[in-house]
């Protein structure tokens, strides 16, 4: 989902997903600051440091391929930087790298041109890779931490035999709106609200197709991973018919434009909106209803990795439960770590937007799946008429606009001609 996700999500781990009661092997340590507030400085333990020492010696790296923003690096007085300390406790130095989008990712290692030892792609690319052989299955022996993912997250519908990955983040999609602008009532917003012709040229929309057509799959009562081509046609139309509304296509700039009050409704993914209201109060997020897509980004080791046991070492590392907590509370995203679950505020756990009840999840959440070469074809070859007919509904005055301008100069140049040569003949 990601995008560049500025991501953040929480989970409810209501009882039926914290039955299974764990002692974390982490500690957290407070200070207090000069003003008397209790000011938090993130620490990290470990449970079996002899695990960790086995390259502690030889030299080795890693490359970690990740989206932005999207790990602890110790930038905020008092958090932990992740790397580092992985570094510090393996002697393994990780080289650390960027994309922006699942796609992105796919190509780069589908043509070749890099090696990496860790990916963290979403869901739907996961089953992706796993069918066209493009990652491989993981030692679990080497990845004791295992232990502290939550049972949801267990045996994923993308990886159902749990060979190939381990859980790095989840979340919901939802509509951050402005709650000065928009008049309905928050417990009534739903997807509609993206339709509404009241708040005409206000509205922001995703600029990618999975995302943009589960939202008019959801409206049309359709399932979020349908291959029927009728019904991806009717989102097409419906998805046209919105056009009239939207104000922009797009994905990072929701942040941008919705802070600076260009647009008032669009559609988002739940952790940012939460760093997004932490900054802007007039803003308001609300988990549609009628459903949802719920997302999970997983670690997951190429096919080629040229350090496959340093690279389950890594993963492991990432679910250590202080590292875990550290990953959700700096980047906002939820937590699949009981462990890490149990150390976050109560304030978090009950926000309603970082962590769901268990319910809504369970019967209004959808898990994106790979669909079929025929399906994504499809969908890519009506996005792209969709947005090519927006591109020439902004534009189709321009022509008429400048033939208009070229007409009038031509009148003016007359003119001038005429009374020019008035003049000569006195």
């Amino acid at each position: 989902m990601p995008k560049n996700k500025v991501k953040a999500i929480s989970v409810v781990f209501a009882a039926a997903f914290l039955c299974i009661s764990v002692t974390s092997c982490s500690s957290v340590e407070t200070e207090d600051s000069d003003d008397d507030e209790t000011a938090e400085v993130q620490t990290l333990t470990i449970e079996d440091d002899d695990y960790y020492s086995r390259f502690r010696n030889d030299g080795i790296s890693i490359n970690v391929y990740n989206w932005g923003e999207y790990i602890s690096d110790g930038s905020e007085e008092g958090t932990l930087n992740v790397n580092a300390e992985f570094t510090k406790l393996t002697g393994i130095k990780v080289n650390y790298t960027n994309y922006a989008t699942n796609e992105e990712l796919y190509a780069k290692l589908k043509g070749g041109g890099a090696s990496y030892d860790i990916i963290i792609p979403s869901d739907y690319m996961i089953s992706r890779m796993i069918k066209e052989g493009m990652i491989q299955k993981l030692d679990y022996d080497n990845i004791p931490n295992f232990k502290y993912i939550t049972d949801i997250f267990v045996n994923p519908a993308y990886d159902p035999e749990n060979e190939y990955t381990v859980p790095y983040t989840w979340g919901t999609v939802g509509i951050i709106y402005d709650t000065t602008l928009v008049d309905i009532p928050a417990d009534e917003i739903d997807w509609d609200i993206l339709w509404n012709e009241d708040y005409a040229d206000r509205i922001l929309m995703f600029d990618n197709p999975r995302d943009a057509f589960a939202i008019a799959e959801l409206r049309l009562g359709y399932s979020m991973n349908t291959e029927n081509p009728d019904q991806l046609e009717d989102c097409a139309k419906l998805l046209k018919e919105q056009k009239k509304v939207v104000q922009a296509y797009v994905m990072d700039e929701i942040f941008d434009k919705m802070g600076a009050g260009e647009a008032l409704a669009a559609p988002y993914y739940a952790g940012d909106a939460i760093t997004l209201m932490d900054e802007y109060e007039d803003l308001g997020f609300v988990i549609p209803k009628s459903g949802t897509n719920l997302f999970i980004d997983a670690m997951c080791i190429p096919i080629g990795a040229k350090q496959k046991e340093a690279a389950e070492m890594y993963i492991n590392f990432m679910c250590e439960p202080d590292i875990a907590y550290a990953t959700t509370t700096y980047i906002g995203y939820s937590t699949p770590n009981d462990a890490a679950y149990e150390m976050l505020d109560d304030e978090i756990k009950n926000d309603g937007i970082s962590y769901l009840d268990n319910d809504y999840l369970n019967e209004n959440t959808t898990i994106y799946c790979n669909l079929s070469d025929e399906a994504n074809q499809k969908l890519q070859d009506l996005w792209t008429e969709l947005k090519s007919t927006q591109d020439e509904t902004k534009n189709k005055w321009l022509v008429p606009i400048f033939l208009l301008a070229c007409v009038l100069t031509s009148i003016g140049i007359l003119i001038r001609r005429y009374i020019k040569s008035k003049k000569d003949m006195f």
